[in-house]
């Protein structure tokens, strides 16, 4: 970057202190300087410091993983520059999405490109007016656009997750694990930098067996240029269309559309799309109870300390709180059979959600509750992003095991425990 001249002392010419008032200036100077994130200003570097390398080019000149065509020399230096601008910024974007998004970016092309973190870097951007003949100056991705921020800087469509809770509850984790939970009370599904989800459940009726979710708070925390934190909480037979505060949006700040509330049926469907962080969250009544389901962006699920790592959306239910949805040997409210008949005239796959079904069927003796199953299935349909992953088949959901099976296994392990001992 070449040497700095000498910058004037902040002592007088003469050598004397300075006053009260330059002292007051300079940390009023330092305060405003410190206060913003200046990761948009990295971005804009970033993108002005390789126009020139994409496209066109000599033959000779090397290719980086022929992505894009950019020269390798070219690029490694755009991205060691890029580091250094967000080293120094860092300390002023704690908590901001777009700057843990470009810092694992840059080391992800850093490694794709082989780029060394010693070496050249780029030359700062000219600055000035525009030259005579000049094309306009290239728009940089919205910060409170996840999506588009993400695909510019990585050069792909972000990877997505899906967690949903319906039911007596179960749990579909972002790991596609499906669990039963005897859970009661307030439980975490969500819990990391950006977002935080509580579901409360409570027995369906006095002395009954079943537990539904009642109550779901969600918090969208405070995000710098993007949105104020937000808080929405919905009930049973209170389901509102708009956050706590009574807006329907994330407030007054530049980005506050990046957040907002849409009725699909009002009373029984509401979804909130929080765009800034490539999220959205349906939230459903049906049969006296609350569902939830969410998409949400990988880099957003994975925004979390040790300290945050009970999340039923993440592991799944704790062990300890964990129902086998096997028929065997269970008594409902409903007879089994019947519950399955029900079941499967909007579930014709025998997977976890057909089980799900069941259990909730029999066990509430509620023939209502085959919807929560039929929505949840239909939301992962439009969540996931391989569909592959749609139907799960649990273990516990499994038809019992035949006595020549059974056999096999005894005898199976017999052989393993002389081995054992010889």
């Amino acid at each position: 970057m070449g040497d700095r001249g000498q910058s004037p002392s902040p002592l007088s010419p003469h050598g004397s202190p300075p006053t009260l008032s330059t002292l007051t200036l300079l940390l009023l100077l330092c305060g405003q300087a410190h206060s913003q994130c200046k990761i948009l200003r990295c971005n804009a570097e970033y993108v002005s410091s390789t126009l020139s390398l994409r496209g066109g080019g000599s033959s000779d000149t090397p290719r980086a993983g022929g992505r894009g065509g950019l020269a390798s020399g070219g690029l490694c230096r755009a991205l060691r520059s890029y580091a250094l601008c967000t080293r120094r910024t860092a300390r002023t974007c704690r908590g901001d999405l777009a700057f843990h998004s470009a810092v694992h970016g840059i080391e992800d092309l850093m490694i794709q490109h082989n780029c060394s973190r010693q070496g050249p870097t780029a030359p700062p951007p000219a600055r000035g007016p525009a030259l005579p003949g000049a094309g306009p100056a290239p728009l940089t991705p919205d910060p409170c656009d996840y999506e588009a921020r993400f695909s510019r800087l990585h050069g792909r469509a972000p990877g997505f997750l899906h967690c949903a809770s319906f039911g007596d509850p179960h749990v579909r984790s972002f790991h596609n694990q499906f669990h039963t939970c005897r859970v009661q009370g307030a439980w975490p599904l969500l819990d990391n930098d950006f977002l935080f989800v509580q579901a409360t459940s409570s027995p369906v009726s006095s002395g009954a067996n079943a537990t539904t979710i009642r109550k779901i708070t969600i918090i969208f925390k405070n995000m710098q240029e993007c949105i104020d934190q937000k808080v929405y909480q919905a009930e049973v037979d209170n389901l509102p269309a708009a956050f706590e505060d009574g807006s329907i949006n994330g407030g007054d700040r530049p980005g506050g559309s990046s957040l907002s509330i849409q009725t699909a049926n009002l009373g029984s469907h509401v979804e909130i799309r929080a765009a800034y962080i490539g999220t959205t969250i349906i939230i459903r009544q049906t049969a006296g109870q609350l569902s939830f389901s969410i998409r949400v962006a990988e880099d957003v699920a994975r925004a979390f300390s040790a300290e945050q790592d009970l999340q039923l959306c993440v592991g799944g239910c704790p062990p300890s709180q964990r129902l086998s949805r096997s028929e065997r040997n269970r008594r409902g409210a409903i007879a089994i059979d019947t519950a399955r008949r029900l079941c499967k005239e909007g579930l014709p796959v025998e997977d976890a959600y057909f089980q799900s079904c069941v259990f909730d069927v029999s066990v509430s003796g509620d023939p209502n509750f085959t919807v929560a199953a039929q929505t949840a299935l239909d939301d992962a349909r439009v969540f996931l992003t391989d569909l592959e992953n749609l139907h799960l088949f649990p273990s516990d959901a499994g038809p019992p095991l035949s006595p020549a099976i059974c056999l096999v296994l005894l005898l199976s392990a017999l052989f393993v425990l002389w081995l054992c001992i010889q």
